[in-house]
């Protein structure tokens, strides 16, 4: 009885939010970004640990060093594709309701996506030295530094696959997903020269040119599916077919089984993305497109559509934040000693138990971090002197961040 009269508020809160819901709202859409965005931390908070050196300094280490048999779970986490896939949806429907011109429409969008980076790096600008005077040692406002900058990389790309929305519109089309075919070839030669039999002669800059069609790959998929270019026949297609590519690359072409870089390993899946990558992300998009309506008809309980709403709400801050959430817990860890699941190494079964453990402590610190935060997602202030000069300064402590990180990788 007292347990249902303490959540009677959450249920209110819940069918307020599930009334006040447009009816046109894409219910599956929201629920399949709020699903990868979620991945995003639970796979850095999982597959990334800490040890502590002897001046109690932080530095990155993994539990895939140790344990290859934990890279399956990455398959799991590893969701950038569904989220390029709807966010290629919901750019195409977007694009296509739009009232002004293509260079409107495109600012906002560049204005949303820029506003949370800036601000993360900013603050870490401020941040850095006054932890350097506090006595936080050097070597882990390094590792911090590299962790928060570490996943803007997404940012970046998802700006430019977003200002290729036009062209990706025009393609689907005309092509509808078969539009997406030559991106999974253009990536398929280059990996076929840097892991082939003439890997010796091909220059160092060469697996850089997957970073586009790899990561554009799903979001074209995505716009035609906004387009209802690709029908079920289709999502079969892209399942079958993904799943197909990905045991041949991994059985026949000993492609690495770890979606994310593991440290000491001289190839890697994710930076720039393998084929491996998109096989994955053809098969994960497949599912999605099958599995709609199933999702849309759970989303139609308040009681699941909230936290989806709040997630969607969320999503640039939690993109930005969730590596300062586990730095927030890590770094007076380390200055107290070696503390089980996260600055010990992460090299034992008990290290991932006490990991598993420590997710809610994550999760309420970037809970805790969001309620201030959050305001770099808002709208931008009304123009003016001081706006400028504030968005001028945090742009330039921003880029010194960035500068500074950039040069410890």
């Amino acid at each position: 009885m007292k347990t249902s009269t303490a959540l009677a508020p959450l249920r209110r809160a819940a069918e307020r939010i599930d009334r006040q819901t447009p009816a046109h709202r894409d219910r599956a859409v929201d629920g399949l970004r709020a699903l990868a965005l979620l991945a995003v931390p639970t796979g850095h908070w999982m597959l990334g640990g800490f040890t502590v050196d002897g001046q109690g300094g932080l530095h990155n280490a993994s539990p895939l060093s140790a344990f290859g048999g934990l890279a399956p779970a990455s398959w799991v986490l590893q969701m950038l594709g569904i989220f390029f896939l709807v966010g290629g949806y919901a750019s195409a429907l977007s694009f296509q309701r739009r009232r002004g011109s293509t260079g409107a429409w495109l600012k906002g969008r560049m204005v949303r996506l820029g506003r949370p980076v800036l601000g993360v790096t900013a603050v870490w600008a401020l941040a850095a030295p006054v932890l350097y005077a506090a006595g936080v040692p050097e070597a882990t406002l390094r590792t911090g530094a590299t962790l928060v900058v570490q996943p803007l990389w997404f940012v970046g790309v998802y700006a430019v696959v977003t200002a290729l929305t036009p062209y990706c519109v025009r393609a689907a089309h005309r092509f509808g997903g078969w539009a997406a075919l030559p991106l999974i070839g253009s990536v398929a030669a280059v990996d076929f020269l840097r892991y082939g039999p003439y890997a010796e002669a091909v220059p160092s800059w060469l697996p850089v040119l997957n970073i586009l069609p790899g990561w554009l790959f799903a979001y074209q998929l995505g716009v035609a599916w906004g387009g209802r270019r690709i029908g079920r026949r289709g999502a079969w297609l892209l399942l079958a077919g993904g799943g197909v590519l990905f045991t041949v690359l991994l059985a026949v072409f000993q492609y690495p089984a770890s979606m994310v870089g593991v440290p000491g390993e001289v190839r890697t899946n994710s930076h720039p993305p393998s084929l491996l990558v998109l096989a994955l992300a053809a098969a994960q998009s497949g599912a999605a497109l099958l599995l709609r309506d199933r999702i849309a008809g759970l989303l139609a309980r308040p009681a699941l559509w909230a936290p989806v709403v709040a997630v969607n709400l969320c999503a640039m801050t939690i993109l930005c934040w969730h590596q300062s959430a586990m730095l927030a817990a890590a770094v007076p860890a380390s200055l107290a000693g070696g503390l089980a699941g996260l600055t010990t190494a992460p090299d034992s079964l008990g290290w991932i138990a006490a990991r598993t453990a420590w997710l809610p402590v994550f999760a309420a610190l970037l809970v805790g971090i969001a309620r201030y935060a959050r305001r770099f997602e808002g709208p931008p202030v009304a123009a003016g002197r001081a706006p400028a000069v504030r968005r001028a300064v945090a742009g330039l402590l921003a880029a010194g961040f960035a500068v500074f990180a950039l040069g410890l990788a």
